[in-house]
């Protein structure tokens, strides 16, 4: 779907307002998010710490990765609220602020401007979604996470901690990317399609979960999905933010194709050929996407910073192992 820009961005989301909902926070099944988290850490190259590709912690990035999904109960009403929008953004709206801003409150504070501006828009961090940014915040815990196992490593001392905190971060990282991957995550046409319709696209509430859910669940596998990662070159990114919303950008270039593979049965049973090579392709590029993001968090661990203390950390030092 071609993005309208400027004057017809805003125009289009005007004439959607009393269409548009609140994102729920629909997300990729267990299915898709245990695939994405074990296939990003089975091909991280042998440069990257071995405990990382070690069996024990392959088999906790595949078990977390769902995790932020578990944390979406009524039962814990304040968490699932908080946490959200961390899941989804509407880049009709979200864009209406110019170049998104790398910081969370930096965005907000612009968001909260456009929606003084236009009251009659429903332009709030709730509603218009905070992907990104959850994105770019746990790829920074999981920097920090690796500077820290580096240290470790140079005094001698227990890694194990660390480990763990590592392991965790990257498998917390993997479901927000992994989110990223699903076009319908990033866009006001979530779940039905919503306003003008001249192509006749479903506006029943299922697609969302048909898609991710209802057709991965019985039509992939990581043996599927593997081939696509495998054949991928491992790159470190010159700007994960930079990159991470390029990848978003196709996401959502690909919103139309997802309806109008819905239309022509492509998830349905079985599907077609053509509505699994995209299940494939989709689930591939999540698990690319985060290889490359925790690849690239090893390697920038190793740059020099000043500590909160003010202190120097140490230089580049190859700790990795085989």
């Amino acid at each position: 779907m071609m993005r309208a820009t400027g004057v017809v961005r805003f125009a289009a989301a005007v004439a959607l307002l009393p269409l548009v909902m609140v994102q729920q926070g629909f997300a990729w099944g267990s299915d898709g998010h245990n695939l994405i988290n074990r296939l990003a850490a089975e091909y991280l190259p042998h440069d990257v710490p071995a405990f990382l590709r070690s069996g024990g912690a392959l088999d906790a990035m595949e078990y977390l990765g769902p995790e932020p999904d578990r944390w979406r109960n009524r039962a814990e009403a304040e968490l699932n609220a908080e946490q959200a929008p961390d899941h989804f953004i509407d880049l009709e709206l979200a864009d209406m602020v110019g170049t998104l801003p790398k910081q969370r409150y930096v965005f907000i504070r612009e968001l909260s401007e456009k929606q003084a501006a236009h009251p009659e828009l429903a332009l709030t961090p709730d509603k218009v979604g905070m992907q990104p940014w959850q994105v770019e915040e746990v790829y920074e815990r999981l920097k920090v996470g690796f500077r820290e196992y580096r240290k470790l490593v140079a005094a001698n001392d227990d890694t194990k901690p660390a480990e763990l905190a590592i392991t965790f971060y990257a498998a917390w990282l993997g479901h927000y990317v992994g989110d990223g991957s699903m076009p319908l995550h990033t866009t006001i046409q979530y779940n039905g399609w919503k306003g003008p319709n001249p192509n006749g696209y479903t506006t029943e509430h299922t697609i969302h979960s048909l898609f991710e859910s209802t057709f991965v669940h019985a039509n992939v596998t990581q043996d599927d999905v593997a081939p696509l990662v495998a054949v991928a070159p491992v790159k470190e990114l010159d700007d994960e933010w930079a990159d991470y919303m390029a990848y978003l950008r196709h996401s959502n270039a690909l919103v139309e194709k997802t309806y109008q593979l819905e239309k022509a049965g492509g998830f349905a049973g079985e599907g077609t050929p053509e509505g699994k090579a995209f299940a494939d392709e989709r689930l591939a590029a999540g698990a690319i996407e985060l290889r490359d993001m925790i690849y690239t968090a090893w390697l920038r661990s190793a740059d020099p910073v000043e500590e909160f203390h003010g202190a120097v950390a140490t230089t580049r030092k190859s700790v990795a192992g085989n």
